[in-house]
């Protein structure tokens, strides 16, 4: 496996592990949500939306889609997880398209991120997308972390890679139409 299908399985892995967190998600008692714990943010809801808000700013940086910072300061967070849920399949699908369209000297191409307070700041693709999908994993784990607390058992979510565990996610993977770019065999 080479960096670039590296970055096409980690985009499907992106996707099947938000379905599986956000069906759990979709479970929740009422009130469960919305309701203060502890975390960096401080919410199921609240952690949720950031991630989001950040796949929202990074897909316009390595989309370079002319929005910048506002990606990310513009976004208005969704208050049920039904929505929520839509948009970031939504999302996540934008992100499969992108590393399936990229070439292996892609990833070391430079996009402008506008981050307003720091300004204009080359950066690789490559380097762009592992931040990606390493912020994703952080915040994913502090939601599996806060489902602890609710009347949800937190989902598995690292069954995605190894031939070992495609039973356990075969379902999944052919209900999310990820094919064999999710099979390790490939």
């Amino acid at each position: 496996m080479d960096l670039l299908d590296h970055n096409r399985r980690m985009a499907r892995n992106n996707l099947w592990s938000n379905d599986r967190l956000y069906r759990a998600v979709l479970q929740l008692e009422p009130g469960e949500f919305d309701a203060e714990r502890t975390s960096f943010f401080p919410s199921i809801k609240a952690t949720l939306n950031h991630i989001l808000a950040v796949d929202h700013l990074y897909l316009d940086f390595l989309e370079q889609g002319g929005v910048g910072a506002a990606a990310h300061d513009d976004f208005v967070p969704f208050d049920e997880p039904q929505a929520l849920f839509a948009a970031q399949v939504a999302s996540d699908r934008r992100l499969i398209a992108f590393c399936d369209h990229l070439s292996t000297d892609d990833l070391d191409r430079r996009v402008i991120t506008d981050r307003r307070e720091d300004g204009k700041i080359p950066e690789r693709i490559g380097d762009l997308l592992a931040h990606l999908f390493i912020h994703d994993i952080h915040h994913r784990g502090q939601v599996h972390a806060m489902l602890s607390g609710t009347s949800v058992k937190p989902p598995q979510l690292d069954e995605f890679f190894l031939d070992y565990d495609m039973k356990l996610r075969k379902a999944e993977v052919e209900r999310l139409a990820l094919g064999n770019q999710a099979n390790a065999t490939s």
